[in-house]
């Protein structure tokens, strides 16, 4: 008995080994939702931690473990919430959710210099500025949060920035018009921490429709007519990678599917999609002479960008959240768009200095 016992431990010991060896590598890159450690030479530890035999099969078993026996999400990065929704843990999204730590008078001060200098610079070359704060999933569905995690302040960071830095004239608030959909049907990701194409469309309507007041050449938003919308059952997206269970949990994927062909094209980086989370994407819509934009975003603007792109003859897309002034002085834009998700005001401090003097 003592022996057998013995033979099973060194068989399992050795089992992850003898895959590799073999030939299988235990990691799965889809399944976590990352990229996983490349083989260099020097770093056999560390790829191996990556890619040992059965690797996935042990990180899916112990994600449906914590999930389905003991009721917890198995990643520190992610919530489990109400009814099926997970919400994300990182990045100072619990902070934005519980509102403990309002904005200082200062942080609101340096703001408000970041986006008057900007928009001073800006109209002294006739270029109209807007600025949005998406709003993270907390934000539209707080009912779907866990009783544990609790909120201590009644404004938010989002709050109070509107509230303090309205008269600058550049703000555009896309809650309203998102709160107003959510009473129709859902419009962020279960699995997700975005909105999905329906809460994106709500907020690139907002967002044109502003867009337009300031520019009026630029054509009017679509409307939801031109749609079809559809369900898919797709597997999660990028919470469920966070914990594992990438491959085991789905969800129902509210889509819109334009009835008519979208013009706008991706140039750069070449063979690419308009929501793709690249650092640089630039869209054209070929022969065009509709007006041109540039727009600083993040994550949540990857599912914008189809829509928004069909009213510009040319969109450049980067990810950061600063200004950039020698980027506007190349692409001589017509408007500048600034996007950034809510739960950065916990951890992005604006610099102004990078405008130039207006």
């Amino acid at each position: 008995m003592r022996a057998s016992l013995v033979i099973l431990f060194v068989l399992i010991v050795w089992l992850p080994l003898g895959l590799n060896v073999a030939g299988r590598d235990g990691g799965d890159p889809e399944g976590e939702n990352r990229e996983l450690v490349a083989f260099t030479g020097t770093n056999i530890g560390a790829w191996f931690n990556d890619h040992f035999g059965l690797r996935s099969t042990f990180v899916r078993w112990y994600g449906e473990a914590q999930l389905f026996v003991f009721g917890v999400s198995p990643s520190a990065s992610v919530i489990k919430g109400r009814n099926g929704w997970f919400f994300y843990a990182d990045d100072s999204a619990v902070e934005d959710y519980v509102s403990e730590h309002p904005l200082t008078p200062e942080a609101l001060a340096n703001w408000r210099h970041a986006l008057v200098r900007a928009e001073r610079w800006l109209r002294a070359r006739n270029i109209a500025y807007l600025f949005l704060i998406a709003p993270d999933k907390h934000v539209l569905y707080p009912d779907e949060m866990p009783s544990t995690v609790v909120r201590i302040g009644e404004k938010s960071r989002t709050d109070q920035f509107y509230g303090n830095l309205w008269d600058t004239k550049v703000l555009v608030d896309v809650r309203p018009a998102l709160v107003a959909a959510r009473a129709r049907e859902r419009i962020y990701q279960k699995t997700d921490t975005h909105w999905n194409d329906r809460g994106a469309f709500v907020a690139y309507q907002t967002i044109v429709n502003a867009a337009r007041a300031e520019v009026p050449s630029i054509p009017a938003p679509w409307t939801r007519d031109e749609f079809d919308a559809v369900s898919l059952d797709v597997a999660g997206k990028d919470l469920t990678g966070m914990m594992g269970l990438k491959r085991v949990l789905r969800e129902q994927d509210l889509r819109l599917v334009p009835r008519r062909p979208r013009l706008a094209r991706v140039v750069q980086p070449s063979g690419g999609q308009p929501d793709d989370e690249v650092g640089r994407l630039v869209t054209e819509i070929p022969g065009s002479t509709l007006p041109r934009t540039v727009i600083f975003r993040d994550s949540f603007a990857s599912q914008l960008a189809p829509f928004l792109s069909e009213h510009f003859s040319r969109a450049v897309y980067l990810w950061q959240n600063d200004f950039d002034a020698e980027v506007v002085e190349r692409e001589h834009p017509d408007l500048v768009i600034q996007e950034i998700v809510g739960r950065h005001l916990h951890n992005f401090i604006p610099s102004p200095e990078l405008v130039p003097d207006p």
